[in-house]
């Protein structure tokens, strides 16, 4: 057993990470973040609390670390994490005006090596396809590729 962590927690606080535990649109981490801070206050062990959620006790440490330095917004996921966009929202719709304007069929390769000497943008086949899927865009035929785009972009 390491050195004991406690926090304390005022009714008002208490109150509010039992409420933020039952929210519906907090992420699950943050959820047990809260859960951990309030059964330390409660008197729980961090081994304790560790076995209960699985996790590594250095892992209940720094969520009680986080919430002494951070309160309720060490909480959160600090901003910035994960991977960067390397496009921009004009990289696609520039790819939308030439599916509109040209009249032949492109490959998602074909596009990806457009984009990428017209633009110097570098994305893969399969990401810029998923990409455009998710504007509403897929489809290997002209007509199809072109009247998705035009429903969009005519959109209100």
């Amino acid at each position: 057993m390491g050195m004991r962590l406690r926090v304390f927690l005022s009714s008002e606080e208490d109150r509010t990470l039992w409420e933020l535990r039952r929210a519906t649109t907090v992420p699950q981490r943050v959820k047990d973040r809260a859960e951990v801070v309030r059964m330390n206050a409660r008197g729980d062990y961090v081994e304790t609390i560790a076995a209960y959620f699985r996790w590594h006790v250095e892992t209940v440490r720094d969520t009680l670390k986080r919430w002494k330095t951070g309160g309720l917004g060490g909480l959160w996921e600090a901003p910035g994490r994960g991977g960067k966009r390397r496009w921009k929202e004009s990289d696609i719709e520039h790819l939308e005006q030439i599916l509109i304007d040209d009249e032949r069929t492109y490959t998602s390769r074909q596009l990806s090596d457009k984009l990428h000497q017209e633009r110097q943008v570098n994305l893969s086949p399969g990401h810029l396809r998923r990409v455009l899927k998710k504007r509403g865009l897929s489809g290997n035929a002209p007509d199809t590729v072109i009247a998705k785009t035009r429903t969009l972009s005519n959109a209100p």
